[in-house]
């Protein structure tokens, strides 16, 4: 049975849940403070780069409709999605302020039963926060649901409708808010995995950093291997073999970044630290992380100085591929050690430029409008993303345009045998065999 939705936050996991609970069928309304971005959305202009989501958008738009009425939208409906940011303060902490004024918000305009929906990632705990808080404004009937969204950048249409799971969090005895969750991702052909609001809360943080941990864990390996002579691919292959580690998210490289992992990891951090525990194995997660960005950069101006180079070339500044996100991207520190040793920089990305324009102003950064054009005099070539546009280019012209044939390879992306062939001096993460 179609349900009647409501979505506070059109941001990146608001508008693709969004678009695809339309998609399903149920009746959704975006709410958003923008007008500049609703005014696009009306046309099915889509304000950030996610692949497939305009052309979802336009199928189902008389599913879907955006205003910046929250009051409205709130009545009109029966379940309301939290989908606002929930960024990091410089402490680690979680900035709830945007939850918390749309939790209010939402608490004065409710009329009869509602389900209030967190799908924006909070500490654990926040549910019971929510329930409170709601009492303050509103006296009748309401569920409150913890829906924790688990979107990668560039998947993330997949990754909705065709998840590993659904975590639907809420009080044992909610049947009602059980069943109207449930309908609402009836369509979905996965595990629907109900549990209590803390432990939702708490697997969203759990998952992310376990994931992070496993990035971390190889990039130590890789480190190692570096100092011992072994082949990190290898290692990471022989490891993933193993039916109880699997194979993803071993790729060694330059660490993780973007909108969850840091965040997530840094608010687990947090929230132990709140609680009187000290999570070692987080703190050194997010410490590897760190310094393998610091490690790249320092092969980088390594290579510039033993070559007596004055310019890197990037290819790649989002912080992963078929994204235009840059929030805790490797690129940006890399950058920022490259200046300040001195060195210039060119740099090319098919998606994130003017992004990373808003950080480095020009003049401090040559930004470039294709990936030869960046190594145009190049003395070392840095590989940072792995978009496939790069392991299609023609190197025999990449060679051509640079002043000397120097290649890092921070993803292990690039074929090192075909770079040797044509007379690349290749250097990758955690192999020495190149």
């Amino acid at each position: 049975m179609p349900q009647k939705i409501s979505i506070i936050g059109a941001g990146y996991v608001g508008l693709t849940s969004g678009v695809c609970l339309a998609s399903l069928g149920h009746q959704v309304i975006c709410v958003d403070k923008d007008k500049d971005k609703l005014g696009q959305l009306e046309k099915a202009i889509i304000p950030i780069y996610e692949p497939g989501l305009a052309e979802l958008l336009k199928e189902h738009q008389t599913n879907i409709s955006f205003t910046d009425d929250l009051a409205e939208a709130v009545k009109q409906s029966d379940v309301i999605f939290i989908a606002v940011g929930t960024p990091s303060l410089a402490n680690g902490d979680v900035d709830l302020s945007f939850f918390e004024q749309a939790v209010v918000e939402a608490a004065r305009n409710m009329q009869g039963y509602k389900v209030i929906v967190d799908k924006s990632t909070v500490p654990v705990g926040a549910g019971d926060w929510v329930k409170n808080e709601i009492k303050k404004y509103f006296f009748g009937e309401f569920s409150v649901v913890s829906n924790p969204e688990f979107l990668r950048e560039g998947t993330a249409i997949k990754d909705f409708l065709r998840p590993d799971r659904v975590v639907i969090g809420c009080d044992n005895n909610d049947t009602r808010a059980k069943n109207i969750m449930s309908d609402i991702y009836c369509a979905i052909d996965c595990p629907k995995f109900i549990t209590d609001l803390k432990s939702a809360e708490m697997i969203k943080y759990a998952s992310n950093s376990f994931l992070a941990a496993k990035i971390s864990f190889i990039n130590e390996i890789a480190n190692i291997c570096e100092k011992t002579g072994a082949n990190v691919g290898e290692v990471a292959q022989g490891m993933g073999l193993d039916s109880r580690i699997g194979p993803k998210f071993l790729q060694a490289g330059i660490g993780f970044g973007g909108s969850c992992f840091p965040k997530d990891v840094a608010g687990l951090i947090s929230i132990a630290q709140k609680n009187n525990y000290s999570p070692l194995i987080l703190q050194a997660v997010m410490a590897v992380n760190e310094s393998q960005r610091d490690l790249f950069a320092e092969k980088i101006i390594g290579l510039l100085q033993k070559n007596n180079g004055k310019t890197a070339a990037l290819w790649g500044l989002a912080f992963k591929p078929e994204t235009d996100d840059i929030r805790h991207s490797p690129a940006v520190d890399i950058i920022k050690k490259l200046l300040t040793a001195g060195f210039n920089v060119q740099a090319y990305d098919p998606a994130a430029m003017d992004n990373m324009k808003a950080i480095f102003p020009s003049g401090q950064v040559k930004f470039c409008d294709t990936a030869l054009q960046a190594v145009e005099k190049a003395d070392v070539l840095a590989l940072v993303t792995d978009w496939l546009e790069f392991s299609q280019t023609d190197f025999s012209k990449v060679k051509s345009a640079m002043r000397l044939p120097i290649i890092i390879d921070g993803r292990n992306f690039l074929d090192p045998i075909v770079l040797r062939n044509l007379g690349f001096d290749y250097f990758g993460i955690g192999r020495t065999d190149f």
